[in-house]
């Protein structure tokens, strides 16, 4: 089953450390701001740069005859007698003159670069006719490029009415100026961009090296064994990572705490499961001798007294019972051995061997189900104790058929792969609750509701088997579905003794 995807979350797409974050954000903000100023710095420069031009359209338009335009120390009365467009004495290049009469061009030119004037073409005057006086300097798309424009009204009397003016002026410096404004901003911001991100990316690292650590202890705490045993935290967030004064320092000191806490209360836990297990153990074996004396009565009266038939019932099942109950203190002590280290001396141990023998011998205590045996070729051995493996088997052969119902086939198989040597005990039951598979292996765990369980099971069975299993070097595990069930136990593989070269014998 999948799990759910976090809100926000899009699948398929890994989330962003959080430095990235902070680094396109920077940047983010750095990119506004940048182009922010460049956009001011266009508009100051071309309304500077227009307001150049057209402070110089007076003056142009003065040197083609316009009021004030009469060359120094003329006395001439007549005001506009120098009214010549084609005149470019004083006139840059670019600068263009059109002198209109009702709506139709009585004259024109266009200074050029070597100082010569040309006239405009119909469809440029066609354009300029449509300025108006006082409307204000525009700006217009002409055949030889965008000039600015503005046109004024020619008195009456030395030339014909509502005669017009049009000046105008090249835009290409001013246009070819904020180009380059434009590509030396975009260069300087690029490149402040880069220098930033370096920077940014190398004080955001450093900033978050502390942060870093603390999941690198937190990750290390969530992979230690805590759920049994004594337990002891070695990791801690170092003092320069849990400092008060900042604020990952206050969550490194706060993690260090937590830690503390977490192992005085793994301590104390593993004390009182000690004391608990110590308990059992004196308890177990103070019942042997006892239990042991009530079979062994039970067993003489029934043998050597005559008693009534209700008696004789009664008697038996003080027999039966005080079996049961001495089965299970026999458990407990076995556990409390295990959990105290007592074990037995390990050697080669063939399992291939003894896998034949226990289910010989379940198939004996159990002819009422369908057995098989799949083995390989060669024997396969173990480095083990071969009276807990074989106690292993056992239980795991017994569970097989007190759980499921006559009939049922089961399967036991060893198999031998990277160093490991698996055992499996399949069986075709009704198959284990799902509810009751996470605490199988759990002490006096039983799930009488999902298999058919005989009566006297004490629910000991399969955490013997575990607890022998990994005192061994080995893993259990268990899977289960309606129609299947399997066990499968993988034990370390004995390695074969080094043999030296023959050349250093």
């Amino acid at each position: 089953m999948t799990p759910p995807h976090p809100a926000g979350a899009r699948p398929g797409r890994r989330p962003l450390h959080l430095r990235t974050k902070l680094i396109l954000a920077t940047l983010a903000l750095l990119t506004a701001i940048c182009v922010a100023i460049g956009v001011l710095s266009h508009l100051a420069m071309s309304s500077y740069l227009t307001g150049q031009l057209d402070d110089a359209l007076t003056p142009a338009a003065g040197r083609a005859g316009f009021p004030g335009g009469r060359p120094p120390g003329d006395d001439d009365d007549r005001p506009f007698r120098n009214v010549d467009p084609e005149n470019a004495a004083g006139q840059r290049p670019g600068t263009l003159n059109a002198v209109f009469s009702d709506g139709e061009a009585q004259n024109s030119a266009l200074v050029q670069d070597d100082g010569t004037t040309e006239p405009l073409t119909d469809a440029d005057l066609d354009v300029l006719a449509a300025v108006g006086p006082g409307s204000g300097p525009a700006e217009l798309e002409l055949s030889s490029g965008r000039y600015r424009v503005d046109a004024a009204a020619l008195p009456t009397g030395l030339t014909p009415d509502g005669s017009v003016l049009v000046t105008g002026l090249s835009t290409t410096e001013r246009d070819s100026t904020l180009v380059s404004l434009d590509i030396t901003v975009a260069g300087l911001s690029l490149a402040g961009l880069a220098l930033t991100g370096l920077a940014g990316t190398v004080i955001i690292r450093r900033s978050l090296r502390p942060l870093e650590e603390l999941s690198a202890v937190a990750t290390s705490v969530s992979q230690l064994p805590l759920s049994s045993g004594e337990v002891a935290i070695p990791v801690r967030v170092p003092p320069a990572a849990a400092q008060p004064g900042t604020e990952v320092g206050t969550v490194g000191l706060a993690l260090n705490e937590m830690i503390d806490h977490v192992t005085s209360a793994l301590r104390e836990r593993h004390a009182s499961e000690m004391k608990v297990r110590q308990f059992v153990a004196d308890a177990s074996h103070e019942l042997r001798t006892p239990l042991t004396s009530i079979r062994g009565y039970t067993e003489l009266v029934l043998m050597s007294e005559a008693v009534s038939p209700s008696g004789r019932s009664a008697l038996e099942r003080v027999d039966s019972e005080s079996k049961r109950m001495s089965s299970l203190v026999e458990d407990l002590l076995l556990l409390a051995r295990l959990d105290e280290g007592q074990r037995g001396e390990a050697s080669d141990v063939d399992l291939t061997e003894l896998v034949i023998e226990t289910t010989s011998d379940a198939q004996v205590a159990a002819p009422g189900y369908t057995w098989s045996l799949d083995l390989p070729d060669e024997p396969v051995e173990v480095r083990a104790v071969e009276a807990e493996v074989r106690q292993v088997l056992i239980n795991l052969l017994s569970n097989a058929h007190k759980h499921t119902p006559p009939g049922t086939v089961i399967s036991t198989a060893l198999a031998v792969g990277e160093g490991r040597a698996s055992i499996t005990v399949t069986d075709s039951g009704p198959g284990i609750d799902p509810a009751f598979l996470g605490t199988i292996f759990t002490r006096f765990s039983r799930g009488d509701a999902a298999r058919s369980a005989s009566a006297g099971s004490t629910g000991l069975g399969l955490a013997i088997v575990q607890a022998l299993v990994e005192a061994n070097g080995g893993s259990i595990s268990v899977t289960s579905e309606p129609g299947r069930t399997q066990f499968r136990v993988d034990l370390p593989i004995s390695q074969p003794a080094h043999m030296p070269d023959q050349e250093h014998v």
